[in-house]
């Protein structure tokens, strides 16, 4: 991501019989002493972007002490349940408070009607995300979404079990055992010993982490480690090994042994110092699209390169190509020899390299029909204006087009979705309880867009409603088809059959995605 779109920190705080805690935040707070430090060292020459001055450093919540957060992020009940943004200074607080159904601290026996003192009680808790002030609300909007899916799962795990009590207890049981160990002095951090006790601190690490991209090398491999010092970290050098632009960066932890925030680190080096950039895994339903900033001139440096490193090919030839939007799906051929794929995949990551191509994202938008009063007056401006570009208009439902929606997910090149994963709604959907729970979820809409809905013969089938109900939030466009995948565990073939039956209300649209477009910038 880019600098402002990188959450600061992840938050867990709680309220309860006792006051407000905070019980858990990531990553963890760092010293002032070594905060001035970091702040004193010259700015890297080779870095891609530069910081405006005054900006802060990533941790810019650190100023904020536990006890400031947990008191302003811990909100009244009455605010639960609903979107939570709190800005101060140039640190936004997303969340989404939730109550939990739980007594006050007193309960009342039928035998004995005075009030008895219980165990200390949660009433309410809260995930939140530190941003930048001036992250996009796009960016906004994801965070919130993956807030409240954080704290549904957390509410029924309480419910049924009371995970969050018992995971909270750990917490403070840890921050109270530090504490006394450090007599108060602040040298320890509590939530450095919580992470590797704490089930849900590890979860809440991994969901700030949500490693679906790819890393770029912009250099060869050999070369790259050629430019590296002798005594270069190990772990450097078996990243840059395993680097693949069709792993994502869990794999890559994977197949290099190392931990993921190890990884992390050692990707945000590299791409500090202008040796790789961020991108999404290629796969063969990645679209691209000649970058608007590309050299294209027939004798430029870029083109002598190209055909040095691919003899018998002409980059103006390959970059024409990709003129339009284009999969890399397209290009397949099964007559062809392995090694002619191979090829292209070589070429389009080397394009990549050199900010010739920018990937675009699928987004889909809810756009009902309109009505027939308003279909009427829109046919007589329509007929009234000169002819639109192409002929189209993008609430034609004849204008979308996906190829068949049941083709298989087996790809020759690796998916960023989970291989192994499918989206099915659970049955019962035609049950009272799933009656219930889709129409909670269409409450969102206007009437207008529910009986346009209504209308579709796919809307018949409970579970198809469901779904369709399930996934609306993503339906405004700000949310591309691969996050859709990560986020829901769906299956590409799933949700494009999806998007297929309901495309009378659905329509989808091609560009860069904003979070990672900041890469695409061509080097000074």
């Amino acid at each position: 991501m880019g600098e402002d779109s990188s959450p600061i920190s992840v938050i867990l705080v709680s309220s309860g019989s006792r006051g407000n805690k905070l019980l858990f935040r990531y990553p963890f707070q760092r010293h002032r002493r070594q905060q001035g430090e970091q702040t004193s060292k010259p700015r890297s020459p080779y870095a891609l972007h530069s910081t405006p001055e005054g900006t802060e450093d990533q941790d810019g919540d650190s100023r904020f002490s536990d006890a400031i957060l947990a008191t302003i992020l811990a909100t009244k009940s009455d605010m639960c349940g609903r979107k939570f943004e709190l800005k101060i200074d140039n640190v936004r607080f997303v969340g989404h408070p939730t109550l939990l159904q739980q007594p006050l601290g007193f309960q009342v026996s039928k035998l004995d009607p005075s009030p008895k003192r219980e165990m200390p009680t949660m009433i309410l808790f809260n995930v939140v995300f530190a941003l930048r002030a001036n992250a996009d609300p796009s960016v906004i909007g994801c965070v919130h979404t993956l807030s409240r899916r954080l704290a549904v799962v957390l509410q029924h795990e309480e419910r049924r079990c009371q995970y969050l009590t018992r995971e909270a207890k750990l917490m403070l049981a840890i921050q109270d055992e530090v504490s006394a160990m450090s007599d108060g002095d602040g040298s320890q951090s509590p939530f450095h010993h919580i992470l590797p006790k704490c089930k849900l601190a590890s979860d809440l690490k991994q969901a700030f982490d949500r490693p679906y991209h790819a890393l770029l090398l912009l250099d060869e491999e050999k070369a790259l480690l050629g430019q590296l010092p002798v005594d270069c970290s190990p772990a450097l050098v078996r990243v840059i090994k395993t680097t693949s632009a069709m792993k994502n960066l869990q794999q890559l932890a994977q197949d290099a042994d190392l931990a993921l925030l190890q990884v992390f680190q050692l990707a945000a080096h590299l791409v500090y110092w202008g040796k790789a950039i961020i991108i999404y895994p290629l796969c063969e339903n990645n679209f691209y699209m000649l970058s608007p900033d590309a050299d294209i001139c027939v004798y430029s440096p870029l083109a002598e390169r190209f055909s040095r490193r691919f003899p018998g090919n002409n980059l103006l030839s390959v970059l024409s190509k990709f003129s339009l939007p284009t999969s890399l799906s397209q290009f397949k051929n099964p007559l062809a020899p392995p090694m002619q794929e191979a090829q292209l995949v070589q070429m389009v990551i080397w394009m990549l390299q050199h900010r010739l191509l920018t990937q675009l994202h699928t987004y889909v938008c809810l756009l009902a029909p309109p009505s027939e009063p308003e279909a009427l007056c829109r046919a007589e401006e329509d007929r009234m204006l000169p002819a639109r570009v192409g002929g189209r208009s993008l609430s034609t439902p004849n204008a979308l087009s996906f190829g068949s929606p049941t083709s298989s997910d087996d790809m020759t090149l690796t998916s960023p979705s989970m291989d192994n994963s499918s989206a099915e709604i659970p049955p019962g959907g035609d049950s009272p309880l799933g009656k219930r729970m889709t129409e909670n979820l269409l409450a969102s809409l206007t009437e207008h867009e529910r009986e346009a809905i209504q209308n579709i013969p796919a809307a018949q089938n409970p579970d198809d409603l469901r779904m369709l109900a399930k996934l609306l939030h993503y339906f405004r466009g700000n949310h591309h088809l691969e996050e859709i995948m990560y986020n829901e565990n769906m299956r590409r073939s799933v949700l494009l059959t999806l998007i297929d039956k309901f495309r009378s209300v659905l329509v989808v649209r091609h560009h860069e995605d904003p979070v990672i477009s900041v890469f695409q910038t061509p080097s000074v």
